[in-house]
């Protein structure tokens, strides 16, 4: 693939698919700047990725504060003259039937899961713009399309995050700015360290599903890039994920009866 030296930011690049998307670009010879609040996390995926051969600096950044965001693309207009690919993939797992979820953990779930990806699109888009080239991949989730039962704020943050993309697409591509968004079902990551609910069990039930998928943070980075360079606006990495959005799509009240009978699974199992 001739895109070496392509400049890519990457946020949540201490770990997961955050890390195993550096490497994939690493791999591709682009040069990275690397976001992440780990410190250490980030030390090692960008040792990583030098020992690919690649270029890159690390910043610490919180996406839930924007002149963070601001400085690091200033530092990346500074160090590689511009961006080519902006990964918004920074987030955080959370769960709890909605009586349950308190309003602030919606409010840390929305900051930063949907608010943390409006910071990064606002924080780079004078440079893209003046650029007139470039592209945003927003990592959202498939539970932006399914909206299991036990994690509302996740669902909606995660949805924000589809339709934030869709509008910026829209609004971007006559200005030759590229904007994907992908919804990855559950893979293996260590998005549980952040993991917030109000029990542990439904916290079990994600780690077994997390457990169970067939595909790795590494398979998924591989077909971020390729399905971003080939053009295509939703990336479904899972073969499952896109059988059910298909079948959303077609009939959604089979999916929504799904949903219940999971939700009255999910709550026996909490003696509800």
């Amino acid at each position: 693939m001739h895109n070496s030296g392509q400049r890519v930011v990457i946020t949540g690049a201490g770990s997961g698919l955050g890390r195993e998307l550096a490497l994939r670009y690493a791999k591709a010879g682009a040069r990275l700047a690397l976001a992440d609040m780990n410190t250490e996390g980030l030390k090692e995926t960008l040792a990583m990725a030098e020992a690919l051969g690649a270029w890159g600096f690390t910043a610490r950044c919180d996406v839930r504060d924007f002149s963070q965001l601001a400085a690091l693309a200033q530092t990346c207009q500074e160090r590689m003259s511009g961006v080519d690919v902006l990964i918004n993939n920074a987030g955080v797992s959370s769960g709890g039937f909605f009586w349950d979820l308190t309003l602030e953990d919606w409010e840390w779930q929305i900051s930063i899961n949907l608010m943390g990806v409006v910071k990064g699109c606002k924080a780079f888009m004078p440079m893209l713009m003046e650029q007139r080239s470039g592209r945003i991949i927003n990592i959202a989730s498939m539970a932006a399309l399914m909206q299991a039962p036990g994690m509302s704020n996740y669902n909606v943050a995660k949805a924000g995050v589809v339709a934030l993309s869709e509008s910026l697409m829209v609004e971007l591509q006559p200005l030759g700015v590229k904007v994907n968004v992908v919804c990855p079902s559950f893979f293996q990551t260590n998005l549980l360290d952040s993991y917030r609910g109000p029990d542990s069990p439904s916290k079990e039930q994600v780690a077994q599903l997390l457990k169970n998928s067939p595909i790795t943070a590494a398979d998924i980075a591989n077909i971020i890039l390729e399905e971003s360079e080939a053009d295509r606006f939703m990336i479904l990495p899972h073969e499952s994920g896109r059988q059910a959005w298909a079948a959303k799509q077609t009939n959604p009240q089979v999916i929504y009866d799904e949903m219940v009978k999971l939700a009255v699974k999910k709550m026996e199992t909490a003696g509800l």
